[in-house]
């Protein structure tokens, strides 16, 4: 008897224990289940962060698959060719209103930005993180591409060319043992205009809150 296949990939069977020891490949296959899951709808971004840091602290196959129990079956394609294609997203527009993501929208594997004269503004500070690395192919010309970030996001520039393109990136205030949970890296031709990095603005009370520390 082959045994069915569970949430963590491991076919299971009689010889299975729950105590078996988690390996670093099994974590990733949970990790891999909890971010599709999350791209899916299927987890908000507050339980998809909770699960990741439970999965990767856990020691044994049991705290892994109660993880993933209330989830969907994995399916074979998860990880392979066709998950990867379903999760590129292209923007294409030319001289017309800006482009904003905001709020719990779910980031993809790969974006593309093909945009001309258009102000672009991808805001993660609630986005909900499905994957560790974002590669944004950039073809974009005039106007200002803004990226606003939060602890645990760090973006890389080497990989854009920049024309008659300032680049302004601040960095976003972190414990340095915070953990990198996302990478965006920026390939491509930026033409005219800026490029914006920085953190989340801070509210009222937030401000109220700091403010206040500082005095004491």
């Amino acid at each position: 008897m082959s045994g069915e296949i569970s949430p963590t990939g491991k076919r299971s069977g009689f010889n299975s224990s729950p105590e078996v020891r988690a390996s670093h490949a099994d974590r990733d296959r949970v990790v891999d289940v909890l971010r599709v899951a999350a791209g899916d709808g299927l987890l908000t971004a507050d339980e998809l962060d909770e699960r990741l840091e439970t999965a990767l602290s856990a020691r044994t196959l049991s705290e892994l698959a109660a993880l993933t129990a209330d989830l969907p079956p994995v399916s074979a394609t998860v990880g392979g060719a066709g998950a990867e294609a379903k999760n590129v997203v292209r923007i294409e527009q030319v001289h017309s209103g800006g482009i904003e993501r905001l709020g719990r929208w779910v980031v993809p594997r790969k974006l593309e930005l093909a945009v001309t004269y258009c102000n672009v503004t991808l805001d993660f500070a609630e986005a909900v993180i499905t994957y560790d690395t974002l590669r944004i192919d950039v073809a974009m010309a005039g106007k200002t591409l803004t990226l606003i970030t939060r602890p645990g996001i760090v973006v890389d520039t080497d990989g854009l060319r920049l024309v008659h393109t300032r680049v302004k990136h601040r960095q976003t205030p972190t414990n340095p043992d915070t953990p990198v949970m996302l990478r965006v890296e920026l390939v491509g031709r930026k033409a005219h205009g800026r490029v914006v990095i920085r953190p989340a603005r801070r509210t009222f009370g937030q401000w109220l809150l700091r403010r206040s520390t500082q005095s004491t």
